[in-house]
């Protein structure tokens, strides 16, 4: 399938949107309704926002998120129910419907992703052919969210390479008194789950088998990091909002109305 070419005339961009129907934590939570949508139309509408994007689709792996998705006009491909991870769905969609130079694996489950930041991640690859991955950080400023094993914590080196991603608070403050200390640190950054990648490093990672660490944080990027994969960390003000729980539903449900009275 051919693609209309990106403003930038650089190379080929498409943005997927790997989406699962079942979730544990709150069942088939991307059909969920924010503002009268579910979730997955505004992850949908919201990517299609950015600038550098050719394309947006969905992998879906339910006829009954498929239905959702031809609902509001969305392009989708069905991929098999018994993928991994996101990552693998994305990549299913790669090896076998599309054609890319790179590919942005988004989130379906983030309503209110900016296209800013989409365009941000994908930035790296544009400018430095060393770049095979790139993603999203920033930081991390209540003290509640560094606790949150929910918020995955990112430690980088002075180019911008990550060294690990951790659900546990990292790094270590040997030195801080309080904890207001730790946050003015300044050192605290919550990982940004958009991941901008080159072709063939997103053939080569899911072709990895999951890894020990992977397994034990339940991170797919530490897989990469375990296999000796590089990943460029870029700094955004963008801090997402995740639906994992009902708690973060009724939260995001707050948040829309807040914009919708603003508008």
């Amino acid at each position: 399938m051919s693609l209309k070419k990106n403003k930038y005339d650089v190379t080929s961009i498409i943005g997927i949107i790997p989406a699962r129907y079942s979730s544990k934590r709150l069942p088939a939570k991307l059909t969920l309704e924010i503002g009268g949508k579910p979730i997955i139309q505004h992850t949908y509408e919201n990517a299609l926002k950015s600038r550098l994007l050719n394309e947006v689709y969905v992998a879906v792996d339910d006829d009954r998120l498929a239905e959702i998705c031809e609902s509001f006009g969305a392009k989708y491909f069905i991929t098999p129910k018994d993928l991994n991870s996101g990552s693998d769905r994305v990549a299913y969609v790669i090896k076998n419907f599309l054609e890319a130079d790179i590919i942005v694996n988004i989130q379906g489950d983030e309503p209110f992703i900016s296209s800013n930041a989409i365009d941000k991640s994908v930035e790296p690859l544009l400018f430095d052919q060393k770049v095979e991955v790139s993603t999203l950080i920033t930081p991390i400023t209540e003290y509640k969210e560094l606790e949150n094993s929910s918020t995955v914590k990112v430690v980088f080196d002075y180019e911008n390479y990550a060294l690990y991603f951790s659900r546990s608070k990292i790094p270590f403050i040997r030195d801080a008194k309080s904890n207001r200390q730790e946050i003015q640190s300044g050192l605290f950054y919550k990982h940004i789950g958009i991941y901008a990648f080159r072709k063939n490093a997103l053939i080569k990672f899911v072709s990895y088998p999951q890894t020990d660490l992977e397994n034990a944080e339940k991170l797919e990027q530490l897989r990469m990091l375990e296999m000796g994969m590089k990943i460029k960390v870029v700094q955004t003000d963008y801090s997402s909002i995740s639906i994992d729980t009902i708690e973060d539903l009724r939260q995001a449900r707050k948040y829309y109305n807040k914009l919708k009275n603003h508008l």
